[in-house]
């Protein structure tokens, strides 16, 4: 990814790298997620009003209802899901403001990534495209049914809390992949689901805190 805006003030390189270095003190040891989230310009997958805020350890709100994850989080669902590997295709549910999928184009060959909210997309799209992040596929349309045609992926990603993880979405985890993903109601954990020749099996990891994963689709 070639990024050519830069900031001053909260949004500089320096403002990144004590990011970088907050998150180290936080447990995130990976050092190639580490350099990544130093390298991009978490302030401009934000409203302008709250570019200052960005690089606090928060989430912030991005309109429609929806957020972007703290910097703590994106780190740990990234570094959960590499796992000190290369990844080939990566399947993310919930493309939210594009930053953790800017995130994850860094880290793998190939990126799908979905979202409900058509406005929202759209936006994304064009921020994207303006950081010239070239190896990701957009679609509009439901996360619950994943992306068929592309799997089996290498990992799969989703940013929004459900209660149970729909069948169709395990059944696209290649054996030997790893999913990524908040689970809960009230109480949310991140959870880890890895797949075998044997078959599922998940690890429940840190309390965190997400929107809920909506069916269907938001045109306007």
């Amino acid at each position: 990814m070639s990024v050519r805006h830069s900031g001053i003030g909260m949004t500089s390189q320096r403002t990144r790298l004590r990011m970088v270095e907050r998150l180290r003190t936080q447990g995130i040891t990976d050092e190639v997620i580490l350099s990544v989230m130093g390298s991009i310009p978490r302030h401009l997958f934000v409203e302008e009003a709250l570019a200052s805020r960005a690089y606090e350890d928060v989430s912030l709100p991005i309109n429609y209802g929806q957020t972007i994850s703290s910097p703590w989080t994106v780190a740990r669902m990234s570094e959960l899901l590499r796992a000190n590997e290369p990844l080939g295709k990566v399947l993310e549910i919930g493309t939210g403001c594009g930053y953790q999928t800017a995130v994850l184009a860094q880290i793998a060959e190939k990126v799908y990534s979905i979202e409900r909210i058509g406005p929202l997309l759209t936006r994304t799209r064009i921020r994207l495209q303006e950081l010239h992040v070239r190896n990701i596929h957009l679609r509009h349309a439901d996360g619950l049914h994943g992306f068929t045609e592309t799997a089996p992926f290498d990992g799969i990603i989703m940013t929004a809390v459900s209660a149970h993880i729909p069948p169709l979405l395990l059944e696209q985890l290649k054996v030997g992949g790893r999913m990524v993903f908040p689970k809960g109601t009230l109480k949310q954990n991140l959870c880890m689901i890895q797949r075998s020749e044997a078959g599922y099996s998940e690890t429940i990891l840190e309390e965190v805190n997400f929107v809920p994963l909506l069916s269907g689709v938001v045109k306007k």
